[in-house]
């Protein structure tokens, strides 16, 4: 909307990691050549951490584009996979013929294998585990597992575990220290200060085609990095709604109350006062429990004069969460040409990744032998009610020299997005072992069986 008014030729604060505007300031360049230093090292595990919406993501995404073509890249972006379905898809984004009724050890040999012939090839392998934070520990246990594979010489396998704080807090934990104890590089994204904010916002405007005079300044920058906490994704929701203010006044330059218009818009901003709100009302709880509970104990165990009051110690229970166990139902049988609905939806899936964005997800729902084509047609013509049958696609891939259908379902902008879908989903897909697909990997996929 405000594109033409600041001589735009796009828009400049997308929330969606846009490659063409990385920002190499506040040590975000530092980091990326050292990371892609720290992968053709080979060695051990590499951690990044930074708070939501820090640029984890971002920095992911010039890892891919940056790094050399002799190293290959997957990914991890489903952080609730269980310790028992990691190393099946593991196995699957390497392109691997395995299937549920397989052991882990198993897999583990046949995963093994693949990359001996990688290093042969002196080719590089490197998995990027995504909101790692929030895998289960068992989980983590079993990639760290994977770091076990090596040559004398060489690890078959570099891994980058990218998460939120919380990440340290869970390798903290005793019993995991094999796995903290193999991370031999270790990354942290810290928040913009005021003079790189100001230096980031400018740097996008003039990256997609603004040619006038800044329209951010020191003093509104300072807004901007009090309002966003100096966190990118915030930077550029409030940056993009400080543009709209400014271009509705027809104004072309930004003023702090546009600033903290936009900021108490946000939904950010909005949730920061509600917590806030809640924990002064918990705390008033807590003050009023204490001293209604004072009140009847000194009701009913009266102090003597000189004697001190004992109180029983405290325990706090937490809770623990439960990982549901599923069962696989992909189907194994030999290839045919597509037909009847998996012809149509083919050829939907053709037009519709020829737009998809890059950087975007997609949730893999299944997979299937193409000669068990009949029980893919059988599914199209049930799709659960909750799926929007006009974004179920498939493609055709070939794995180990067979041919498979793989089912997708909808175009996600965001991993967040695509994981409360993946939540969503009914029983009797989640038994299927559903999980997210980037769809850079699914062109790359696609283009390699071509």
């Amino acid at each position: 909307m405000y594109q033409e008014h600041f001589g735009l030729k796009r828009p400049p604060f997308k929330i969606t990691p846009d490659t063409s505007l990385f920002f190499e300031g506040n040590q975000r360049g530092a980091a990326l050549e050292a990371l892609m230093y720290a992968i053709r090292s080979g060695e051990g595990i590499i951690k990044v951490v930074g708070e939501v919406g820090s640029g984890k993501t971002m920095l992911c995404r010039m890892l891919e584009v940056r790094l050399a073509n002799d190293i290959d890249v997957i990914y991890i972006a489903n952080p609730s996979l269980s310790p028992d379905n990691i190393l099946h898809v593991i196995a699957h984004e390497l392109q691997l013929d395995v299937n549920n009724g397989m052991s882990k050890v198993d897999v583990m040999q046949r995963i093994q294998a693949h990359l001996l012939k990688k290093h042969a090839n002196n080719r590089q392998v490197v998995l990027f585990v995504e909101e790692a934070q929030s895998m289960p520990i068992e989980t983590l246990e079993e990639i760290r597992l994977l770091s076990n594979l090596e040559t004398d010489e060489n690890k078959l396998l570099q891994m980058v575990l990218f998460g939120q704080p919380e990440l340290d807090e869970k390798l903290s934990v005793p019993h995991i220290r094999q796995l903290k104890e193999r991370i031999t590089q270790s990354f942290y994204l810290s928040p913009f200060p005021p003079d790189d904010t100001l230096q980031y916002l400018n740097f996008r405007l003039r990256a997609v085609g603004y040619k006038g005079p800044d329209v951010f300044n020191k003093k509104t920058a300072g807004a901007v990095k009090k309002y966003s906490n100096g966190l990118t994704r915030r930077i550029n929701i409030i940056a993009d709604k400080s543009l709209l203010a400014a271009f509705s006044e027809g104004s072309h330059t930004v003023t702090t109350s546009h600033i903290k218009s936009a900021a108490q818009d946000s939904e950010f901003k909005k949730g920061a006062v509600n917590k806030k709100l809640a924990w002064i009302l918990v705390s008033l709880t807590l003050v009023m429990s204490a001293l209604v509970a004072g009140y009847f104990i000194g009701k009913l165990n009266p102090v003597e004069p000189g004697q001190a009051m004992q109180m029983a110690p405290l325990e706090l229970a937490s809770p623990v969460a439960e990982q549901d166990t599923v069962e696989d139902t992909r189907a194994e049988v030999g290839s045919e040409q597509p037909t009847g609905l998996i012809a149509d939806r083919i050829n939907e899936t053709e037009l519709w990744l020829e737009s998809a964005a890059d950087d975007h997800y997609s949730i893999q729902l299944l997979m299937a032998r193409t000669s068990d084509a009949d029980k893919v047609e059988s599914f199209l013509n049930d799709v659960p009610e909750t799926l929007d049958f006009t974004k179920v696609y498939i493609y055709e891939t070939v794995i180990s020299g067979r041919a498979w259908y793989s089912v997708l379902y909808n175009d996600f902008a965001t991993q967040e997005n695509a994981i409360n879908k993946l939540d969503q989903l009914p029983a009797s897909l989640k038994a299927s072992d559903p999980y997210l697909r980037r769809i850079s990997a699914l062109k790359k996929d696609i283009a390699r069986n071509r």
